[in-house]
């Protein structure tokens, strides 16, 4: 039997050898995930062998997370991260969390690509969101994807297991964004779907006050929102939902409209009354009176209730017969009381002209009525304009007083000047047009007709007349009419029927004229005559006179003796 030599047992020194050789035969690499086995567990490190020379550390709280505790216990395997192989102190540097977020990751992006829903928890607050843990990777939610609808407390969503859809990732910068709204929209929508299949337009269902907004109320039907806008709450005028409806209040509804592919349900309530709306037109008849209350006051008008549902527009046109660009709130007030006369029904448009001034008489047949024309009223100078004034009269109505009724003699532009805003004035009523609600004054009229006094009575157009000339002048001589107070102007044209003849300086200050009336205008107050127009008529007159075949006179002996016959008359004067 052979017995073994010394040289047979390997020595101490060879036996580290081979445990150096046995080490580096290893496939350990450094930056790598690998799985160890828990050899112990002291304090809050837990003692984890690799198969390296020798185990590693790794804090307990590494094996924890948001929402879960740590359940290690000796025998366990777990996958670390490996960082160094031996650090200073001869140990292997692990890490659970990095291998946990290598893990996270791997999981993440194959998630990201097919889709698919990943669990996290929320466990801390950031600037513009929140941090989520995703099994070892810290993914950020925005705050306005956190909900369907903003939310105030996130508190009770805190440390909370619950899914989330990716949103946007990128390993090489560690990002990723996460959203919980998204999921909760899908789940929702699925539901919804479910639910309006349910639904019937014209079905009549209870429903809970969920919200309430300027426009309407949002009506929780068990699960899924119908929208009551404000026009449906009521037949009648409701300014606000506020008004009648409050949060958490219990109603029943009429399903409108169902529109299937957003989803939306349109409710109403006041479609469950009785349409107020039917036989209006035999309720209101045109022409009859009501009392309404004021509801609402606008540019354009102001609405009345007539009944609960029932209104009606008083157009600012129809509200007063005088206040024509006055604001309608400056006649009437909301809430209050007013008699209204019905002027239009339209039972298909549901909507029914009102009138508020037809309740009183027009104010123009009233003055017509109290001031007949050529009757003298009293009035304030209101307003002053380029052809005239307004006078303020009683019954809150205005008169206008044209330039030319201003004064006799002078022009009115020129007399207007004298007026001023607020003066007492006095004048004459000249013509009243109810239909066109205008009322024309006269002011010179209070002195009576200059024209009618100069004794211009008997004057007429073609009538012979004798005038005194009081000035001359080089286009033509001033004259005033013989036996009357009228003066007028003869102008160079007119001064002779020969060309040579019209030649003012022959005319003397003080001596008298035959002429003839060429234009007689009492209402314009204007006379005008020619001394050419007498010479042709009288020649005329000669002609059919003496220059008859018979006679056997030339025109030559017709005109001489037509005008000798001037020439004496001239002289007897």
């Amino acid at each position: 039997m052979a017995t073994a030599t010394a040289t047979d047992t390997p020595s101490r020194e060879d036996f580290a050898a081979l445990l150096e050789e046995s080490f580096a035969s290893t496939e350990l690499q450094e930056g790598t995930v690998v799985k160890g086995t828990v050899v112990g567990i002291e304090k809050d490190l837990a003692i984890i062998d690799v198969g390296l020379k020798t185990e590693g550390r790794v804090p307990l709280r590494e094996f924890a997370g948001p929402g879960r505790q740590a359940d290690l216990k000796v025998g366990d395997t777990v996958e670390v991260y490996l960082e160094r192989v031996e650090n200073a102190l001869g140990e292997a540097v692990l890490s659970r969390d990095k291998a946990r977020r290598e893990e996270s990751w791997t999981r993440l992006e194959k998630a990201f690509q097919n889709n698919e829903k990943v669990t996290g928890v929320i466990f801390n607050q950031v600037k513009g969101g929140f941090t989520v843990d995703l099994d070892g990777a810290v993914a950020f939610l925005p705050r306005s994807q956190v909900d369907i609808r903003p939310i105030r407390d996130v508190t009770p969503l805190m440390n909370v297991p619950q899914p989330f859809q990716i949103l946007k990732m990128d390993r090489r910068r560690g990002n990723i964004v996460v959203s919980r709204r998204t999921v909760l929209e899908e789940t929702r929508a699925e539901q919804r779907q479910e639910l309006v299949q349910n639904l019937e337009e014209g079905q009549v269902i209870e429903g809970v006050v969920k919200n309430i907004t300027d426009y309407g109320a949002f009506v929780d039907l068990g699960g899924i929102d119908g929208l009551l806008h404000v026009t449906d709450i009521a037949w009648r005028r409701v300014n606000h939902p506020s008004e009648v409806l409050s949060i958490g209040q219990q109603v029943k509804v009429k399903i409108i409209k169902i529109n299937h592919e957003t989803h939306r349900i349109s409710l109403g309530m006041k479609q469950l009354l009785d349409d107020p709306w039917q036989g209006i037109e035999a309720k209101y008849p045109v022409g009859a009176r009501f009392k309404g209350r004021v509801t609402n006051i606008t540019d354009y008008g102001a609405f009345v209730e007539l009944e609960p549902g029932i209104e009606g527009l008083i157009h600012v046109s129809e509200m007063s017969w005088t206040k024509k660009n006055v604001h309608p709130g400056k006649i009437v007030s909301t809430s209050q009381e007013v008699e209204v006369q019905v002027l239009e029904v339209d039972p298909v448009k549901r909507r029914i002209s009102l009138g508020l001034k037809q309740t009183i008489r027009n104010p123009w047949e009233v003055f017509l009525e109290k001031h007949p024309v050529g009757s003298v009223v009293e009035g304030e100078v209101k307003n002053k304009t380029e052809f005239g004034l307004f006078l303020g009269l009683e019954g809150d109505v205005d008169g206008m007083v044209h330039l030319s009724d201003l004064d006799w003699k002078r022009p009115g532009e020129q007399v207007i000047d004298e007026y001023k805003k607020g003066d007492r004035v006095r004048a004459v009523v000249l013509d009243v047009d109810v239909e066109k609600e205008r009322i024309s004054l006269g002011i010179k009229q209070l002195e009576g007709d200059p024209f009618a006094e100069a004794g211009a009575g008997d004057l007429k157009k073609g009538a012979v007349v004798t005038c005194e000339v009081t000035d001359v002048k080089e286009g033509g001589i001033d004259v005033k009419i013989v036996g009357t107070d009228l003066t007028t102007f003869i102008k160079r044209s007119e001064l002779a029927r020969d060309r040579s003849e019209q030649r003012p300086e022959r005319f003397a200050i003080g001596q008298k004229v035959d002429a003839r009336v060429t234009q007689f205008d009492r209402k314009a107050h204007k006379v005008q005559v020619s001394i050419k127009a007498l010479e042709v008529a009288e020649e005329k007159e000669a002609i059919a006179q003496y220059g008859s075949s018979d006679s056997g006179a030339s025109l030559g002996d017709i005109l001489g003796a037509a005008l000798k016959r001037a020439g004496e008359k001239s002289s007897e004067k």
